[in-house]
């Protein structure tokens, strides 16, 4: 199950970044208006037709891997989006990755490896008790606040830019936890328990919020704070409710130091991947 799970998150990774270069290929094409208008010139494009299916395909994966696997395993796994999307994307925009581009993504691949063969994720439940659930919320969502307001009162864009990277962060790592429950329930008992879960709705409010969110860290400063906010973000805060919420487990003791080697290895990338390649904010939106 483990595996079936790593297999799953590493194909919604690269189903995402596939979605994201096609959408950002197609949206290079427009040459200019908003909003609707924007819309009606994307739908006629058959690259950005091929983002939705990417994206969508996404989530039908991820949700395949949080059924058979647990949450500190599958979320991590989608730090790769942000290399795969770069492989995808360069050749869409006709650029080429330079040798500093390469080493940051190896980088990054390693470090994931390290921190997963490190962590050893295991042990998982499908369900948590509302005991569970109502600190949980309380903590994420007054945290995904505090961060905005943060934001909001702030002047500096790299504070911005990384408070908003990191409400974007705490809104994934929820919305995977919440989608893990919903899909449970459709695993268990049917379409028809899916649809009464207030998981599955819970999962559609945070996801819409956590993308409004990270549009808004994009736009708010400069990447190298809002994407290592993001990356980071989104595996620790998915490891800790992988543990609180469904009793997920992972290896302590000296194995916290190749973890934490992993971990920086992972940083190290993001960063230099957001210092090497021109324009990469383009391709990650």
């Amino acid at each position: 199950m483990t595996v079936l799970a790593l297999f799953f998150a590493v194909l919604g990774a690269a189903s995402n970044a596939v979605g994201t270069a096609f959408q950002r290929k197609a949206a290079s094409t427009v040459a200019e208006g908003g909003g609707l208008r924007l819309l009606r010139a994307l739908v006629r494009r058959p690259a950005w037709s091929l983002g939705i299916a990417g994206v969508i395909g996404a989530a039908v994966f991820q949700a395949l891997a949080l059924v058979n696997g647990p949450m500190a395993l599958v979320q991590p796994v989608f730090i790769l989006e942000l290399p795969f999307a770069l492989l995808v994307a360069a050749p869409l925009m006709h650029r080429r990755l330079s040798p500093e581009a390469w080493r940051a993504v190896a980088a990054a691949v390693a470090g994931l490896a390290l921190l997963l063969a490190s962590a050893a994720p295991h042990g998982t439940r499908q369900q948590a008790a509302m005991e569970r659930w109502i600190p949980v919320l309380a903590l994420t969502l007054g945290a995904m606040a505090a961060a905005v307001a943060l934001a909001r009162s702030s002047g500096s864009p790299l504070l911005r830019a990384a408070a908003l990277g990191s409400a974007a962060a705490i809104g994934n790592a929820l919305t995977a936890a919440l989608m893990k429950s919903s899909t449970g329930r459709l695993a268990d008992d049917g379409l028809p328990a899916f649809l009464t879960a207030w998981q599955t709705y819970g999962f559609a409010l945070t996801g819409v919020a956590a993308l409004l969110l990270l549009e808004n860290a994009l736009q708010a400063g400069p990447l190298t704070a809002s994407q290592p906010a993001l990356t980071i973000g989104d595996a620790t805060v998915s490891l800790l409710l992988g543990v609180v919420l469904f009793e997920e487990e992972i290896r302590s003791g000296w194995w916290l130091l190749p973890e934490a080697l992993g971990v920086l290895l992972i940083l190290w990338g993001v960063l230099r991947l957001t210092r090497v390649v021109p324009h990469l904010s383009d391709v990650v939106r």
